[in-house]
């Protein structure tokens, strides 16, 4: 199995290339891939590669010859994706086209593990049911637009004889994840003021937002399932990645304040008390986990742990 990663130095990819030599086995060959190519802690040495630039796409692709591509190129956080629309319908859409056709033209046998986004359900999360993949795409921001128009796009290309499978991961974090998420945002604060470095107070705006979060290594772990049982799979299958469990984003900010060393207060922003547009988000899983025998291994509670100590750390060396 020979394996291409694009967007391999984002949060996820060190997780993902973990998870392929746990579930695929060590003769796995890994090509990392990057916009910002370079020397890397876990892959080593990362070739650049920008998805948008249609012909690097192309020569990469026929370098390789790749028999699984697992996209995980993106604009990562949805306030960067909000803040340049242009360069987020770009990398988003165009970028996994540029992919999709290279795979077609250089290397059709290989299989694309496209990741794309459970915010691609927007609207339709308000019936308060869980989201499985029959239903209907009603994003409402840039970001899940854009992962929806990609989304769309590639299952058009199935038919045309592209293997697709199409991931829509729901809320995951872990360490290393940056503070534009919520979690990594509240561990970072806490790091800070345990250090000294901000009084023992965090601002809040609206905690009754509920999300489905999972731990990046069981996203991860899907990616990888999906990639090992591509021969069992259909061209064009759909995955939702979700833990079905809806947490309501004051109760995490409790948790990961109870691990904390010192006394600190919430206190509201009135400049960050919006209503949420989707008060509650839960993804249904089932496909994934009869198909690829796939499910969450760790507790969210012990993934807050971990962000938290990892704040900590990069606290320190700061």
């Amino acid at each position: 199995m020979r394996v291409l990663i694009t967007g391999a130095k984002g949060f996820v990819g060190p997780y993902v290339c973990e998870a392929l030599r746990t579930v695929c086995g060590h003769d796995i060959v890994v090509a990392a891939t990057s916009k910002d190519g370079g020397p890397h802690p876990v892959f080593g040495e990362v070739e650049a590669l920008d998805v948008t630039d249609k012909a690097a796409v192309d020569r990469a692709i026929a370098r390789h010859r790749p028999t699984h591509v697992i996209n995980l190129a993106a604009v990562a956080a949805t306030s960067a994706a909000q803040a340049d629309p242009q360069n987020t319908w770009r990398i988003h859409v165009a970028g996994a086209l540029n992919v999709a056709h290279a795979i077609l033209d250089e290397a059709p046998d290989c299989w694309l593990i496209h990741v794309g986004s459970g915010l691609v359900y927007g609207e339709s999360a308000k019936t308060g049911r869980p989201l499985d993949e029959s239903t209907l795409l009603a994003p409402i921001d840039d970001y899940a637009v854009t992962k929806a128009a990609a989304d769309l796009a590639l299952g058009a290309l199935s038919r045309h004889g592209l293997k697709c499978v199409r991931m829509r991961p729901f809320n995951h974090t872990g360490p290393g994840q940056t503070e534009a998420f919520a979690v990594p945002a509240f561990a970072m604060q806490i790091a800070r003021i345990e250090a000294g470095l901000a009084p023992p107070v965090i601002l809040v705006g609206n905690l009754d937002a509920q999300r489905d979060f999972l731990d990046a290594r069981d996203i991860a772990n899907a990616y990888a399932r999906a990639a090992l049982n591509t021969d069992d799979l259909a061209p064009n299958t759909i995955f939702n990645i979700a833990s079905g469990v809806s947490w309501r984003m004051g109760d995490v900010l409790d948790l990961l304040l109870a691990q904390s060393s010192v006394k600190i207060a919430t206190e509201q922003d009135p400049s960050r008390m919006r209503p949420s547009d989707l008060p509650s988000i839960a993804g249904d899983a089932t496909r994934a986990r009869t198909r690829l025998g796939w499910a969450p291994e760790h507790p969210f509670e012990e993934t807050l742990a971990a962000v938290l100590n990892d704040c900590r750390q990069r606290v320190a060396r700061t």
